[in-house]
């Protein structure tokens, strides 16, 4: 993690003192209006008094101290409410600050939580537009009663709240125009949070010819579990190109691909997005598969993230770090963050996971190993998770 040094500055007049004082509680109150606007300006602003300041630190250090949500090297955003939606789950609409990059619909946001002086990191499906009003996201969190952090987010967490924000990630997103005529969606449980964001970015669009077709086939074990009920049944009754089907577990058994020749008899030529339980997503690709229409389903799952193989076949190498001058031997199975920390470099980090992306490092030459798929990849100035990748032979950090 990164120290935090005292700086010692000689000292000023007191008509000086005063008057930074002043430019830096401006700075703050600029930050806290919270529009992208002003954070931009004030982070600007900063930049330019603590640039001269900024050693060793960098400037950006500085502006997260003014306020978090100034901080582009380390992304935060502010909670500026928090809905209860059905049993055991809320939304928490978020005020992204200075670094935050934007997203597509159906992305998932790392999201770091501090729980008695621990940052927790877990993703979460970004439910918003991106086009949002006002510049605000939302996360819809489902409570997990043995968790740690879900029941944070959604009992304990309040308005003005800091959170930390990783990039948005994910692939499970709508294909830019055109869109497929026809669209099914087939979601269970708290697996209907990315398509949500799909749906109300949809419903937010001006279609130029005709719309597509869009089913949604959801599971939960009642109508109060059901997320989104109300508002998905208000967009079903205003658009013409939209219908919900809702089968209920409790009263009519699970959700099986069965059931889609009576749900949606032209299921297998429909472009379909399915989010869910392994055990549904699972049936859903043998099904398709079996259909020949395997390459037109498209799946997200929710799993914790994979912990780093241990996969020995596989050489790994010297790893120079550029700047600090060290060397070190690395195993193929050992992080590149382990290796460096053990050989006394001050590598950058965060959740530790491959989630928050705190510590990428530029690779100079050489190739690494993606822990968790295996893949090969690397190449100069590209910037590696070295919390999840390992040496595949010699390489340079700069470091």
């Amino acid at each position: 993690m990164p120290v935090l040094r005292t700086l010692a500055l000689p000292s000023m007049p007191s008509a000086v003192s005063g008057t930074t004082a002043d430019v830096f509680a401006a700075l703050a109150r600029l930050a806290d209006r919270g529009s992208g606007g002003a954070l931009a300006t004030a982070g600007r602003l900063a930049g330019a008094l603590v640039s001269p300041l900024a050693t060793p630190l960098a400037p950006d250090d500085y502006l997260g101290l003014i306020d978090p949500l100034l901080s582009a090297r380390h992304p935060a955003g502010r909670v500026v409410a928090v809905r209860p939606e059905c049993a055991g789950a809320a939304t928490l609409e978020i005020r992204p600050g200075r670094g935050w990059a934007g997203h597509r619909a159906g992305q998932y946001l790392p999201v770091g939580v501090e729980i008695d002086g621990v940052r927790h990191w877990r993703t979460y499906s970004i439910t918003s537009p991106p086009e949002a009003p006002g510049r605000t996201l939302t996360i819809t969190v489902k409570e997990d009663p043995g968790g740690r952090v879900s029941p944070h987010l959604v009992y304990r967490t309040r308005p003005s709240t800091v959170l930390r924000l990783g990039p948005a990630q994910g692939e499970f997103t709508l294909p830019e125009d055109p869109l497929p005529p026809r669209i099914l969606m087939v979601t269970a449980g708290s697996g209907i949070t990315p398509v949500a964001g799909m749906l109300r970015t949809l419903a937010r669009r001006r279609f130029p010819g005709p719309a597509p077709d869009v089913v949604l086939l959801h599971s939960a074990p009642g109508p109060d579990e059901f997320l989104f009920r109300a508002e998905l049944a208000d967009l079903s009754a205003r658009l013409p190109w939209l219908s919900i089907e809702a089968r209920y577990t409790r009263a009519t058994g699970r959700l099986v691909p069965e059931h889609m020749s009576v749900l949606c008899p032209d299921w297998y030529e429909r472009e379909t997005w399915a989010c869910g339980p392994d055990g549904l997503l699972d049936a859903l690709q043998r099904h398709w598969a079996a259909a020949g229409a395997d390459e037109r389903l498209r799946v997200e799952r929710f799993r914790p993230t994979p912990t780093p193989s241990a996969d020995t076949d596989v050489p790994g190498g010297r790893v120079r770090f550029e700047h600090s001058g060290i060397e070190a031997d690395a195993s193929a199975s050992v992080p590149l963050l382990e290796t460096g920390q053990a050989a006394g470099v001050a590598m950058p980090y965060g959740c530790r996971r491959g989630i928050c992306f705190g510590c990428l490092v530029p690779l100079v030459q050489g190739r690494v190993r993606d822990l968790r798929t295996g893949e090969l990849h690397g190449g100069p100035g590209e910037l590696i998770q070295t919390c999840v990748n390992g040496a595949a032979g010699p390489l340079t950090l700069a470091l």
